[in-house]
């Protein structure tokens, strides 16, 4: 099991730049999540009320919570990529039942050039902001390459606990509302490099 858990740690690796050899490591397979798990819940709000994430798919909407004390210029990078309209239009370009869904590459927006996946990002990246906060179920993270400061624009969403991930990524936001989506996404077919076959494009709107 932790020899599996290292391989998936590893295979987020390629969601900035294209490390090939890492691709070739997960082949893992999963259990699917069940669609009617609970909701991962909310902390109680204190103090001023934080801008939250809205993200739109063809399977529902997600609602996504920001750790702005535990990591600012992480939230403060992805609110401001949405507001640009940075993130429309792609797509979650890789899913691994059991483990987590993956987005933010604005090289998904070219339906014909996949191999192109998993290699863009905003064009500058962001030094990384690791915390206490556990990679369980719901969580949002950033996705990196082996340098801890690689993230830019691509994050991934934890449909199941993922402990091993702690520390080693930023988690800068949580799935409050709609983790059902995530469920149903995770589950849809993929191929050798675990992108999907099917186009879930995304439109990330802010709501403060």
């Amino acid at each position: 099991m932790r020899r599996q858990a290292e391989r998936m740690g590893a295979a987020l690796a390629i969601g900035v730049l294209a490390v090939t050899a890492i691709v070739g490591m997960v082949g893992m397979s999963g259990t699917a999540v069940a669609a009617d798990k609970a909701e991962p819940q909310a902390a109680p709000a204190v103090g001023k009320k934080e801008p939250r994430a809205i993200v739109k798919t063809k399977y529902g909407e997600m609602e996504i919570k920001f750790f702005a004390d535990l990591a600012p210029k992480h939230m403060e990078n992805f609110v401001k990529l949405a507001k640009s309209g940075f993130y429309n239009g792609t797509i979650f370009h890789r899913v691994i039942p059991g483990f987590m869904i993956q987005g933010g590459d604005p090289n998904t927006k070219d339906y014909v050039k996949k191999e192109l996946y998993g290699t863009g990002g905003p064009g500058y990246t962001i030094k990384a902001e690791f915390n206490e906060t556990p990679h369980k179920r719901g969580i949002v993270s950033m996705a990196r390459s082996t340098d801890p400061d690689s993230a830019g624009s691509q994050f991934f969403i934890v449909v199941e606990d993922s402990l091993f991930l702690d520390r080693k990524y930023t988690a800068f936001g949580q799935v409050v509302r709609g983790i059902g989506v995530a469920d149903k996404i995770v589950t849809l077919p993929r191929d050798a490099k675990d992108n999907p076959t099917e186009r879930v494009e995304m439109t990330v709107t802010i709501v403060e």
